[in-house]
């Protein structure tokens, strides 16, 4: 039996870590944690039975206090980022998923690995912001960093069996999300309404925005490039509007091996939780002969310049994709609070990147430190409607 703590058990990667958890009688819940939703947590105390429960939000405190002593609950309580520390370090729990969005992640991934934890990793920004960091330190506790975003889990699948040496290149698809074949003066016109429309996937509302604006694919060419230990160089993005080829490896053979499915989440997730085995499916069967045909696009770094702009921080170094990624962060939620409009996302990220170069070295301490100063300076700054 495989037991599992989930940081951000509420989200989408959370919820459907959930049904895999339902569905794999191998599989144990041990810990959870949610932001504000007393629902759900009620509903996956009714069903899982956790031992250990944290609440992030302190506006919902007393809330989930009630709850708790409503459900009769005995197992720990605990509160704020301490309390996701608590959960991602139980004592008996195997695997934690780092399903939370957003820099907030970091800490609790980062105890989780020292206390010997491997990591099935949804949250982008743990290794775009100190993927140096975090690849050193589960070297150092002989821990596992299994990938549960679908193109890397692809990547991850296709490698296996392989030597690094043999990796002639990483190739990542892209949906292309709702805008695809658009150009910069579409992109004035684009609504929030527009950008939450995701034409394949069903995710949480920054992640959708990081599709449209393919931000999202950036931020997986830098956790590509550490979890896989190869350069920027050697990795390569096509849009692939069909999302069912999830990513590939070019060897130096020029042989191509890629992962194909349905475009659902449960299946990364679902690998990622019984690696190295493969267990009974939980998503839906692929059938290639309705699919018909795949295609293959060049994605369009003119118009969308953040994935370019995420090319750029990676190969500058240092503390550069830690500066991008709370840039990105802070300007996606000005955009989905009506603060500025679709287009400048990316220039309030090129702006700011400019701003914050030659942070000197990293650490720990000095990405934190730089999240909340990168987060001051947009919101000062960028503050038009």
């Amino acid at each position: 039996m495989k037991k599992i703590s989930i940081i951000g058990a509420s989200g989408s990667i959370g919820t459907q870590t959930l049904d895999v958890i339902r569905k794999d009688s191998g599989l144990s819940l041990i810990g959870v944690s949610v932001h504000s939703n007393m629902s759900k947590l009620k509903e996956i105390i009714m069903e899982f039975h956790p031992t250990a429960v944290a609440i992030t939000s302190e506006k919902h405190y007393e809330e989930a206090k009630e709850l708790l002593n409503e459900l009769e609950f005995q197992g720990e309580v605990s509160f704020g980022i301490e309390g996701l520390i608590h959960i991602a370090t139980l004592h008996e729990v195997d695997t934690v998923v780092t399903s939370l969005v957003g820099m907030v992640g970091l800490k609790p991934t980062v105890e989780a690995i020292k206390a010997g934890k491997n990591i099935a990793l949804a949250n982008k920004e743990t290794l775009v912001a100190a993927g140096e960091i975090v690849m050193a330190l589960a070297d150092k506790y002989h821990v596992s960093i299994l990938p549960v975003d679908s193109e890397h889990s692809a990547i991850f699948q296709s490698l296996q069996g392989s030597r690094h040496e043999e990796v002639e290149k990483i190739i990542l698809t892209a949906s292309g999300g709702p805008f695809r074949g658009r150009d910069k003066a579409y992109l004035k016109t684009v609504t929030k309404e527009m950008a939450l429309k995701h034409p394949n996937w069903v995710m949480g509302a920054k992640i959708t925005v990081d599709s449209s604006t393919m931000m999202n694919k950036g931020l997986e060419v830098i956790e590509a490039r550490w979890l896989f230990d190869v350069g920027y160089d050697n990795i390569e993005v096509y849009v692939h509007p069909e999302s069912i080829i999830h990513s590939m490896v070019q060897y130096r053979d020029n042989s191509i091996i890629a992962q194909l499915g349905a475009p659902d989440m449960r299946l990364p997730i679902q690998y990622a939780l019984n690696y190295p085995h493969r267990a009974l499916a939980v998503a839906n069967e692929l059938d290639l002969l309705k699919i018909g045909n795949l295609s293959f696009q060049k994605p369009d770094t003119d118009t969308f310049r953040l994935l370019d702009l995420a090319y750029t921080a990676g190969r500058r170094g240092g503390l550069q994709t830690a500066v991008m990624n709370s840039a990105n962060e802070e300007a996606v939620e000005l955009f989905l609070h009506d603060r500025i409009r679709y287009y400048r996302i990316s220039e309030v990220v090129e702006e700011t990147m400019d701003q914050f170069r030659n942070l000197g070295e990293i650490t720990l301490d000095k990405v934190l430190e730089t999240d909340i100063q990168v987060r001051d300076y947009v919101r000062r700054k960028f503050k038009e409607v």
